[in-house]
Formats: structure tokens, sequence, C-alpha cells
């Protein structure tokens, strides 16, 4: 293979990109307390990572993005293929041009044979590939550094198995990911839509401060993991304050989008199966009832089948004909509440 060299704009004059890889601190699990501080590894402390690599009967296959033979490509629809080989060769062309000024013709009939550097098979170059991740936002400027277009490829693919392809994409996957690529717009956009979640259900917990304590209360119930620390003497003060930390990703779950969205759909519920809920949940940790060895919930007192999970109890206890259950679950319940 010919020698090459590949020149790489010094990162800070890149800051101005809106393209960059940022971390991701959000867990679903906990990092080592460090998702508190909003970092993802200590601090000094950097992840480097090569472009991801299957290999198969001897052959190394790069996850590049650039690649036509790629399983991915050839499983799409037959029109959706055609455009995408076409786009992968003209950035190919691109690349090689401006590495290596090396001119193929992405129409050429042999140009992977005519192809030097991008070759999928020449390991030589695709080793070169590493990014350093740590605490800081890393630029990247496509439109002007070509190796920062491969890298930017390359992640969209997947081949870099640290960097989720978008903020999105990151959310979904909980702890996969400890970092996320960065479209501005697609993040602003992202960030914006979490940001109007988030004050619509702020602004329903200042309509049941101000209107209904009583849903609040049972709201608190319901959503809270710690929701016997709720009585009917619990100041209202107390209540707003939780919520409003649960709301903006300050307790256990860290998701703004997803707790926001979770306070959101507790609040439309009608007030008998939010009482339900309430109770249900409040009924297993006091032993009211209890799950056995076979899966089901029974209550202890009857010995009564109520279901298989949380949801199976309140539809039991919604039905008349289990009334007394219900009296008696119930009853038992609101005395810790008014205690």
């Amino acid at each position: 293979m010919e020698n090459f060299t590949v020149v790489e704009k010094d990162r800070n004059l890149k800051r101005n990109s809106q393209v960059s890889i940022r971390p991701f601190s959000a867990f679903s699990d906990s990092n080592m307390g460090l998702e508190k501080y909003e970092m993802v590894v200590f601090e000094g402390v950097v992840h480097e990572e090569s472009l991801a690599c299957l290999e198969s009967n001897g052959i190394k296959r790069y996850i590049t993005g650039l690649n036509e033979f790629a399983p991915e490509i050839k499983a799409l629809p037959e029109e959706e293929r055609i455009a995408a080989v076409k786009e992968i060769r003209t950035m190919v062309a691109q690349l090689e041009r401006e590495i290596i000024f090396n001119n193929v013709d992405p129409k050429d009939e042999d140009f992977w044979s005519k192809v030097k550097l991008l070759r999928p098979d020449n390991a030589d170059f695709w080793d070169t590939i590493v990014m350093r991740f740590g605490n800081e936002p890393v630029f990247l400027d496509p439109s002007v550094d070509p190796k920062d277009l491969i890298k930017l490829k390359a992640i969209e693919a997947g081949g870099f198995s640290l960097v989720a392809k978008s903020l999105d994409d990151a959310r979904k996957n909980g702890s996969k990911f400890k970092f996320y690529l960065d479209k501005y717009e697609e993040t602003v956009a992202i960030v914006t839509e979490v940001k109007k979640l988030r004050n619509k259900a702020l602004a329903e917990l200042q309509k049941l401060y101000d209107k209904n304590a009583n849903k609040l209360f049972l709201m608190c119930k319901v959503i809270d993991a710690n929701s016997t620390q709720y009585r009917k003497s619990t100041p209202n003060d107390v209540m707003y304050d939780n919520m409003d930390k649960y709301i903006n990703g300050e307790l256990v779950d860290k998701d703004k989008k997803k707790t926001a969205s979770y306070f959101m759909e507790i609040a439309t519920l009608d007030m008998e199966t939010l009482k339900l809920r309430a109770i249900v949940k409040d009924a297993n940790f006091y032993k009211l009832i209890a799950t056995r060895g076979d899966g089901n919930i029974y209550h202890m007192k009857s010995g009564a089948v109520l279901g298989k999970n949380p949801s199976d109890v309140v539809l039991y206890l919604k039905n008349p004909l289990n009334e007394e259950i219900l009296m008696d679950v119930a009853k038992n319940v609101e005395q810790f509440w008014n205690s």
C-alpha cells in the first residue's frame, strides 16, 4: 500500500462546528456516582476506541458506513439500495480525492478496484481511525476535515460502541452508551421537546397544588418509589417539592422526558383508578396483599387470588362482586394514611 498522510485540524478550531460527540450522563443505572456531576469518566480519564471490526473466516469487515457490500446495505429494498450505493461511492470518491489526490469516477464499473485508501479491506487505513472521549465535547468538522467525515459516517453506522447515533438513541438505550453524536439541529429539537413536556408537567403540578391537594397526594403515592412516606398530614409543600424534583429528573429516575411523560400520564387517570393504584401499591408494602410462589398476588386475609400484577389487582378491585375485599384492603391502607 502507498504511504499516506492525513492532516487533522486543531480541535480548538473546530469549536464552531455544529457536530460534536458529547458525554451522556443520564444513565438508567448508576455510574459510580459520576452521573450526579454530569460526568461519564473520572477527571482526567479518557476512553479510546478503535473503529469496530467484525471478523469471519479470516476476513475483516470494518463498520464504516462507507461499504456498499455491508449486510445492512444489501438488505435494503432495491430502490433504497441503489440510492445508498450511489451516496457511498460519491463520498468515497470525494475522500479519495481530498486525502490522497486519487480521482475516481463513482460511475466507473471498476470503481472499487481503483479505490486505494478507503477500500473495505484496507486494514492499514481503518486501524488508524481512533477516537478519544472524555467529559468534554469532541468537535467534528466534516465539511472541512476528511477524517472527521469518516468518523461521522462510522458513528452513524454504529462503528463506535460507546457512541450513540443521537441523543434520542442514547436515551432509548439507557446505559449502553456513554456518549452521543450531537447534531445541533436534531439535539435542539429534542431538548426543546423535553422542555415543553416538562413545563407542561410543572404547570399541571401547580394546578394540583392550588386546587386539588387530594389528587396530588394520590399521585405522589403512585409515582414516588417511597410511597409510604406520604400521609394525609404530609404538607402540600413537601409533596409539591418532591414531584417538582421528580419531573426535573432529580430523584431516582434521571430521564427528564420519561419523568415528565409519566407524571402527565398519571395526571390523566380518573380518581377511582388513581386511588386504587395508590391503595394496591401500599397494600403490597404493608403485606395486606402479597405475591406467592405460583406468581399470583393473594389477598392475605381471605386467600383470594387477585391477579398476576398490580394492573390485574386494580381491575379485580373495580369489580363490584369483589367489594368486600376492596373495603377490607382500603380500610387497612387508609389507617396508615391517616396515622
